[in-house]
């Protein structure tokens, strides 16, 4: 399966997702690729949008390859067996923590300039990205979730490799995919158009999320 871009992975996720219409959902994006995707679901659910702001902590010589993430609230996840195996110092690992930090800090900041954080305290935190590789900033995601309340957290997304199940047992309640291909080697593969989204699409997807849009608009735009 390929998707014709994000707005139409996330059409085709929200219908996965219909039975926890009804229910205290808050539906949160990763920014940025997750956020366009994860404003369809919230429409769908007729739920709030926020977003959940992780970053990956790529190993030294080989940036794309995640070793661990972190998270609002100081959450972390370390890949101890990655870093191991790729030799990766602590001294390398303090700072590429550091760094992806002040990443997170400042991209919150900026998102949440002209809105506060949607509270999850005892709601459906509903976890959507574009797709699952290493997994690191989703588990980050749902731990960030579960530390600020989410009575229940469900991961939600377009694309997974087989058997990507099982590297989240215990960090999400539920698990959903629309489809797991057996040759998986990056998540823009399934993507026709896979381009970068930025901190302003971030932001407008938001604010579109704040505004009711009649049904027959959201088929238009970026994050619509």
């Amino acid at each position: 399966m390929v998707f014709a871009d994000r707005v139409d992975a996330g059409r085709q996720l929200a219908a996965k997702l219909g039975h926890l219409r009804g229910e205290r959902v808050v539906v949160l994006g990763l920014p940025r690729g997750g956020v366009p995707v994860a404003l369809q679901v919230a429409q769908a659910l007729d739920a709030p949008l926020d977003v959940i702001v992780v970053r990956k902590l790529g190993v030294p010589f080989q940036p794309e390859l995640g070793m661990g993430a972190v998270g609002e609230d100081g959450v972390r996840v370390i890949n101890t067996g990655l870093v191991r195996v790729a030799g990766v110092s602590e001294d390398e690992l303090a700072a590429a923590q550091a760094r992806e930090q002040a990443q997170v800090d400042a991209r919150a900041a900026r998102y949440r300039a002209c809105r506060a954080r949607l509270p999850l305290a005892g709601r459906v935190a509903v976890v959507v990205d574009d797709g699952i590789a290493t997994g690191s900033t989703a588990r980050a995601a749902c731990q960030v979730a579960r530390a600020q309340g989410a009575a229940r957290v469900v991961l939600a997304v377009p694309v997974a490799p087989p058997g990507w199940e099982a590297g989240f047992a215990g960090e999400a309640d539920d698990l959903v995919c629309v489809d797991t291909p057996e040759w998986f080697f990056a998540i823009g593969q399934f993507y026709a158009d896979f381009a970068q989204v930025s901190d302003d699409e971030v932001i407008a997807c938001l604010e579109r999320a704040a505004t009711p849009v009649p049904p027959r608009a959201r088929q238009y735009g970026a994050c619509g």
